[in-house]
């Protein structure tokens, strides 16, 4: 990633005053690589354009291990990262300053401490990261393969960029930025016991609506289970109906419509 922030730098100072247009000739991008982003009622497409123009005109891409970006991959990014704000106020992640695009699985640095206090670096394989200081990076391959399966519950995208939305106090501990200040205290018991659940039956080995990698902390379950709201919509409704009315309630949307219009009922 050598050079990347000097390359930011030159990117900021030359799109600062970059004008915001949706082009209508995304929207094919859009239909052709987000199945999810077709199921969008016509007004909520519309607040999905408006915030993928912000997005694009303020976040800088870089293709990294060698990859060449392409606009798929911008808009396949953005769409995504767009779709989970759709219906919030504001700047899109104000906070965020670039994505890194890896073709695959990339390796990142992490220190990690063993028994004895001794604190060791070590290589580990990942699919995606988010930072505090506004980073996100994605492998392409998981990126493209999570945007086609709408089912499976597994989208880096969403689980990186509800990371960000985390992130967006400067603390990852599952506790986005909520609208009222009351809301803190439901929020902290729904996700709290959520959580506990989650452990519960990760250690358990029973199978669960939510990856069982959200038992890792409480910052990774409010991730996984984003993916789950937005995939696993019916599921969760079914398995976890309180979990699912506050993550509605925080995203402004209801993934469950979606699909029931798309069944007919």
């Amino acid at each position: 990633m050598e050079g990347i922030w000097e390359k930011l730098k030159e990117w900021f100072a030359g799109n600062l005053h970059k004008e915001v247009v949706f082009k209508e000739e995304w929207v094919e991008y859009l239909v052709d690589h987000l199945p999810l982003y077709s199921r969008f009622p016509d007004e909520l497409k519309i607040k999905v354009h408006e915030k993928i123009a912000r997005f694009v005109a303020t976040t800088y891409f870089e293709g990294c291990g060698g990859l060449e970006l392409t606009n798929e991959m911008i808009l396949t990014v953005s769409g995504q990262a767009c779709m989970l704000i759709s219906n919030h106020p504001g700047e899109p992640y104000p906070n965020l300053k670039s994505v890194l695009l890896y073709p695959s699985t990339f390796s990142s640095v992490q220190e990690r401490m063993n028994e004895d206090g001794v604190i060791r670096k070590e290589f580990v394989h990942r699919l995606g990261e988010s930072w505090s200081n506004g980073t996100v990076i994605l492998a392409w391959d998981s990126v493209a393969r999570g945007a086609r399966n709408i089912y499976d519950g597994r989208n880096v995208a969403f689980h990186e960029f509800a990371h960000q939305l985390d992130q967006e106090d400067g603390r990852a501990d599952g506790v986005p930025f909520l609208a009222e200040p009351q809301a803190y205290h439901t929020w902290g018991e729904v996700l709290g016991n959520g959580y506990v659940k989650l452990v519960d039956r990760a250690e358990r080995r029973k199978k669960s609506v939510m990856d069982h990698y959200g038992a890792t902390n409480i910052a990774e379950f409010f991730a996984v289970a984003t993916e789950s709201f937005f995939e696993k919509p019916r599921q969760m409704n079914k398995k976890h109906p309180v979990l699912y009315q506050e993550l509605k309630d925080y995203y402004q949307l209801d993934p469950l419509e979606w699909h029931r219009a798309r069944r007919g009922e």
